[in-house]
């Protein structure tokens, strides 16, 4: 049982009943919820909003059961302190089932089953990105166990949700999202998250070799970091929180996060939430996807394991990438359309049919050149703030709670750019403004022979969030002319 659950009463598939717990009234309506989720720029944990949802019973064992025996993929890890990154492209795989993997995470000293070869001592295991709708094909009921409409998505459940089962020390390595915002939901186990916001991008070292999309990952091992090689990583200003069953953590757009599992089992469900940003961000999902099959092919085409994560299947030739980006342009297009078509109709219901004037501003606001700064006309959350909604504050603001009885109820939480490069210098214009000055000699001067360009190293700078954010615009902006 997760904390906090025990003595609960059983609960037959999909039904919430409120049982001893009365009619225990939920801090937030669907719709301040979504209010909240869709306008604070800061990560947060609500708690007390899913202590009837039947899906707060899904333990490892509960779901060993529901799954009857079908095997899941495990990803195998290496504990340790190293100071790289453990990409999915350096771990090995394992195929079995919830029971096996109960079973060697219980019985250290398991010599049977396709756990036999990783020492439990050595090694964690993660069954991480498991969607619903394949893992529980035919058992479609389950998706009504996770109620996202209780956060103000109707009709969102499980069926847009991903499991997420590991061992202590599972973890998965520093990343942003490129699309949405990330609602997770603890359900057994504790988790501590590590998260730094979308600003400190420079200071993380964004790479994405290995290419996943919509992952841009960091160089960084954030909790070793090699600070030799990347000074720059001081600067960014880490939020650390514990998550523990029953609470749920909003992580807003680009804010980058490394998770850990503190307990020997940790389950957790997610569901990314669609955001209007999405649209031009898929341009420039297509436009990294290009650049980095196209020069990695051309580097080695018969060893794509090494620079493609795991989770990429699809065919990357350079007609289906072409293709790809030409969906997804064109997709941005008509967002642009009917955005604007449902302004215009709104405008004529308020009225009389609008004037030069009125079809100007519209035509402004959806211009696909215009309006592609994040974060405009996002309302002020922060002052719901209390003990149902608690920020995840900077590790310099390091507040510490006692996790007593229903662990809902409280948490502990604790918490560049080009001018540092050492070939840019600014100057101060005659009218006191700041430029770019012609790059100077570096300050520390390498002999030529000892500098070795690789194509990852290029594509750190072709394919870097600032860059193809402006490739994207640039290429939106000459097809609208």
């Amino acid at each position: 049982m997760a904390a906090g659950c025990e003595g609960s009463a059983p609960r037959t598939l999909g039904e919430r009943t409120v049982g001893e717990e009365g009619e225990r009234a939920k801090p937030f309506t669907p719709e301040k919820a979504k209010e909240i989720i869709m306008s604070l720029q800061q990560p947060a944990i609500f708690c007390n909003m899913v202590f009837d949802w039947p899906s707060r019973h899904w333990t490892a064992k509960h779901l060993s059961e529901v799954l009857e025996g079908k095997q899941i993929r495990f990803r195998m890890g290496l504990r340790g302190t190293g100071t790289v990154p453990q990409f999915e492209t350096e771990c090995s795989y394992v195929d079995a089932t919830l029971e096996e993997f109960l079973t060697w995470n219980c019985d250290k000293s398991t010599t049977s089953g396709p756990f036999k070869n990783y020492d439990h001592s050595k090694f964690w295991a993660y069954a991480d990105y498991k969607y619903f709708v394949t893992l529980f094909e035919g058992k479609t009921d389950v998706f009504q166990e996770v109620v996202w409409s209780d956060f103000g998505f109707p009709g969102r459940n499980g069926q847009e949700s991903t499991l997420w089962i590991g061992s202590l020390g599972a973890h998965t390595p520093c990343h942003l999202d490129s699309y949405g915002c990330n609602l997770v939901f603890q359900v057994q186990g504790r988790k501590r998250w590590h998260l730094f916001p979308p600003e400190d991008t420079p200071f993380l070292y964004p790479t994405r070799i290995p290419y996943e999309e919509s992952s841009v990952f960091s160089k960084i091992n954030v909790v070793n970091p090699d600070l030799k090689r990347f000074p720059r990583f001081q600067k960014a200003r880490r939020h650390m929180v514990t998550l523990s069953p029953g609470q749920v953590l909003l992580v807003p757009r680009h804010w980058w996060h490394y998770v850990e599992s503190l307990d020997p089992v940790t389950v957790s469900i997610n569901s990314w939430i669609e955001l209007e940003e999405d649209h031009l961000a898929r341009v420039e999902e297509a436009v990294t996807r290009m650049l980095v099959c196209t020069l990695k092919t051309a580097e080695d085409r018969h060893h794509p394991k090494t620079w493609l994560n795991p989770t990429e299947v699809e065919e990357m030739s350079h007609e289906v990438n072409s293709c790809y980006l030409n969906n997804a342009v064109c997709a941005f297009f008509e967002h642009c359309e009917k955005a604007k078509e449902v302004e215009m109709q709104a405008v004529r219901e308020n009225g009389e049919e609008p004037s030069v004037q009125e079809h100007m501003e519209v035509e402004h606001a959806h211009s696909p050149s215009l309006g592609l700064a994040a974060g405009a006309g996002k309302q002020e959350a922060a002052s719901l703030f209390g003990p149902d909604l608690v920020p995840v504050t900077p590790a310099s603001e390091e507040r510490g709670s006692t996790l007593e009885g229903n662990s809902e109820e409280c948490i502990s939480s604790n918490g560049g750019d080009f001018a540092d490069l050492p070939c840019v210098r600014r100057q101060q214009t005659s009218k006191g403004t700041s430029t770019v000055a012609e790059p100077s000699a570096p300050r520390c001067p390498v002999a030529p022979s000892q500098i070795f360009v690789s194509t990852d190293d290029l594509l750190d700078c072709l394919v870097n969030p600032q860059v193809t954010r402006m490739v994207a615009q640039l290429l939106i902006q000459g097809k609208s002319l």
